[in-house]
């Protein structure tokens, strides 16, 4: 099954367009797991076991678990998530995009050594550094366009030719790059006008938005701006509102709540 496929499998399955990212932080954890040698792993496949059946997807991000020297806990969560909650795909958050050479083993990593379901990637060396991502039918690749940092107006906002720069990267993916139909965006939740001005350009592409919740992303505004004629096509990430909802041993439950909360906030607006 591809990638887009199973988002709209997991969707329909579990009526969500829910996406916790999981970006963990041991500084932050519940203090019976500080210090604890697999603590990482520990702590994400609770998050996850607790709720997979309230979301569409799961986000690890890259840098969380590579500054901890936890690729391997990266490696077993990743497996657990597909062995345990078969169906929910999981998006490695490791925004690559390389020369064309390296490119190619950023894509066996993403794929081959972490068994990720998608990676997002920056489009910014252009076509032959996101191509061998591309080239996988059947994963996602998932584009860097409007991002939800507030330095993304100091390049994205550029004007090429009459428009915003992310709006022809928006154009370019859809028109150009996804020709196997595994192609998706990112989005910033704290851009609203313009999660509108690419769901225009691109049609009924998925479109990850990160930026709800600690971010300070609008739920109404991002499904009321960013839903397909479907009523679907964005995956919606929260990270930390989820993960740190609660600091005792009943952490995972807290998130739960958490998840549950912003999955009925969404649903509201669909």
């Amino acid at each position: 099954m591809s990638f887009v496929s199973a988002i709209d499998t997991a969707t329909r399955r579990n009526a969500s367009l829910l996406c916790v990212g999981l970006d963990p932080e041991p500084a932050k954890f519940p203090a019976h797991l500080r210090g604890r040698t697999d603590a990482v792993f520990e702590f994400c496949r609770a998050i996850v076991d607790a709720t997979a059946d309230r979301v569409c997807c799961f986000k690890p991000q890259f840098a969380h678990f590579a500054a901890q020297r936890a690729e391997g806990a990266l490696e077993r969560l990743i497996a657990h998530i597909h062995e345990q909650h078969a169906g929910v795909p999981v998006i490695l958050d490791a925004k690559r995009g390389d020369i064309g050479s390296t490119a190619q083993h950023y894509a066996a990593e993403a794929f081959e050594r972490y068994g990720a379901d998608a990676v997002t990637v920056n489009p910014y060396l252009g076509r032959d550094s996101v191509q061998p991502f591309l080239d996988r039918a059947d994963k996602g690749v998932i584009v860097l366009c409007r991002t939800s940092n507030p330095g993304a107006r100091d390049l994205q906002d550029l004007g090429v030719g009459g428009r915003p720069l992310y709006q022809h990267v928006a154009q370019l993916v859809a028109r150009d790059w996804n020709a196997n139909g595994n192609c998706a965006l990112v989005v910033g939740a704290t851009y609203p006008e313009e999660l509108r001005e690419v769901r225009a350009l691109v049609g009924d592409m998925p479109i990850l938005v990160p930026g709800v919740g600690a971010q300070g992303g609008d739920v109404e505004a991002v499904v009321r701006n960013g839903k397909n004629a479907q009523g679907a096509g964005l995956i919606i990430s929260s990270s930390r509102a989820i993960l740190y909802a609660g600091s005792g041993e009943d952490f995972a439950a807290a998130a739960r709540r958490e998840a549950q909360k912003l999955r009925e906030a969404i649903d509201r607006w669909r």
